[in-house]
């Protein structure tokens, strides 16, 4: 019977900033840089409450994924595990075939191919999935190069697109973004009236574009991981996993967390933990990523509505923006657009990688220690064999030519969108069923949760249901 261990004292706020920042960048280059402003470009700012929506409910989403980790000290796939025998290959396979589609990837290539003037983007594509393996394969510890990674570029890129965008948007651009955030907008070039949906709106896409305002599928999990490694809560008696070339063998790794004592001073500190970590991924999470998604918004909306070829069923509203960006400005703050998008949309891609291999290799690693009667494992190497498959998928389909980065966005956030409501159902059932009740969320919380998997479900049955009707 293993030693319960006292819950950890709260440490300094600074020290705690970091897995809230991954976790927002996830999300940045497929929902907010390309989903959200490229239905804007078409449709106007009707549909900004959906953003908002989108992340609200994600923030309750990963606060309850985050509780868990808090509490046990490792991640909910070690919870899940313990109690769904099929939660491991349901992880693995949802996991793969929503986020192995590299369209992320591709929309930062052609991009950076028209910056370059080269008209084959895969290539590139090619070259930027190779470096990420690199990026991810080099550093003392994974966890430790993807959050200097990501701050650096959050933080440089963010205020520069926000400073394009309060620029740019004329008075009456606001307006229009006030009455998109509670459902009123206008379709062009009639200006027709619409409340919440508007006419000829690919259900798909708006669903895609919901699941993705945040992070979206199974990527919302790996806040537990990434909490753990962190060492939050009781994640503070969890080890790192290594970086690939920086130890000659890999140490081996302990998944199950350490057991809590739950007395009285336990309790408290997990309330001080609990008050601090809501703080910061509010702030963070939720408001940064929702001002860079309504700014990103205001700012297509204000270069590409009503634009020629900003209608066009791919990324090339991106470029409109640019030139008007350039037109307004100068063609120097154009070019430097594009460049920061395309690196917004490498770095998202650079953590949803570290993200999905982590996921998998967690999930792997965790049958093969129940197979083989075993309590650690060398999980590193079975991340990176996960990272460089999923290197090696992602090439191999830009070779064969699929390469849109728009269809394939939509694909995956379409599965990710179900991956959602079935994880958001498995965890908060665990949740319940798990934890004291001492630590479980509030009432109020708890609504909350069922209403988002209420809505979650009834949306992904509606567009799935649309999109098997127009194959048959």
């Amino acid at each position: 019977m293993p030693v319960k261990k006292p819950f950890p004292k709260l440490i300094p706020f600074r020290k705690i900033l970091g897995p809230s920042f991954i976790i927002l960048a996830l999300g940045l280059g497929s929902g907010e840089v390309i989903l959200w402003p490229f239905l804007v470009s078409t449709y106007g700012l009707g549909i900004a409450w959906g953003a908002v929506l989108g992340i609200t409910f994600q923030y309750f989403m990963n606060m309850e994924i985050e509780r868990y980790a808090l509490i046990k000290g490792e991640s909910v796939f070690v919870g899940l595990h313990k109690k769904f025998k099929g939660a491991v290959p349901w992880f693995i396979l949802s996991t793969f075939i929503g986020f192995g589609i590299p369209g992320i990837i591709a929309a930062s290539a052609k991009i950076a191919s028209h910056l370059l003037g080269i008209s084959e983007h895969k290539w590139i594509a090619i070259f930027f999935l190779c470096l990420i393996g690199l990026i991810l394969s080099l550093g003392k510890t994974v966890y430790g190069m993807l959050e200097k990674v990501t701050k650096t570029i959050l933080l440089i890129g963010t205020p520069f697109v926000f400073f394009l965008a309060i620029i740019i948007a004329s008075k009456t651009d606001w307006i229009a973004l006030g009455k998109g955030l509670v459902g009123i907008g206008a379709l062009a070039p009639l200006q027709t009236k619409y409340l919440f949906i508007p006419a000829g709106i690919s259900l798909a896409t708006f669903l895609a574009a919901f699941a993705y305002a945040g992070t979206g599928g199974n990527l919302n999990l790996a806040q537990s991981i990434y909490v753990k490694e962190k060492g939050y809560g009781m994640g503070k008696y969890s080890q790192p996993m290594a970086g690939l070339f920086r130890q000659k063998t890999a140490p081996a790794v302990k998944l199950e967390g350490e057991p809590c004592d739950f007395s009285d001073k336990s309790i408290t500190n997990f309330k001080r933990w609990w008050r601090v970590v809501s703080v910061e991924h509010l702030v963070v999470f939720w408001l940064m990523g929702l001002l860079t998604m309504i700014l990103l918004m205001l700012l297509s909306y204000s270069t590409t509505y009503g634009q020629a070829g900003a209608q066009a069923a791919d990324i090339s509203f991106v470029i409109t923006e640019s030139l008007h960006i350039s037109k307004a400005l100068s063609p120097v703050f154009g070019i430097i657009f594009l460049a920061v998008v395309v690196v917004m949309l490498f770095q998202t891609q650079l953590g949803v990688m570290d993200s999905t291999s982590r996921i998998m290799a967690e999930n792997f690693a965790l049958k093969k220690m129940e197979m083989k009667k075993e309590s650690t494992i060398s999980l590193s190497k079975i991340y990176y064999a996960f990272l460089w498959l999923q290197i090696a998928f992602g090439t191999i389909l830009f070779i064969a030519d699929f390469k849109e980065p728009l269809t394939l966005i939509v694909i995956g956030a379409v599965i990710n969108a179900v991956a959602m409501f079935v994880h958001l159902g498995l965890v908060n059932w665990m949740n319940l069923t798990a934890l004291p009740k001492e630590v479980q969320a509030p009432a109020w919380r708890k609504m909350i949760i069922v209403i988002i998997f209420i809505f979650l479900g009834v949306f992904s049955i509606i567009t799935l249901y649309s999109q098997l009707g127009k194959l048959f």
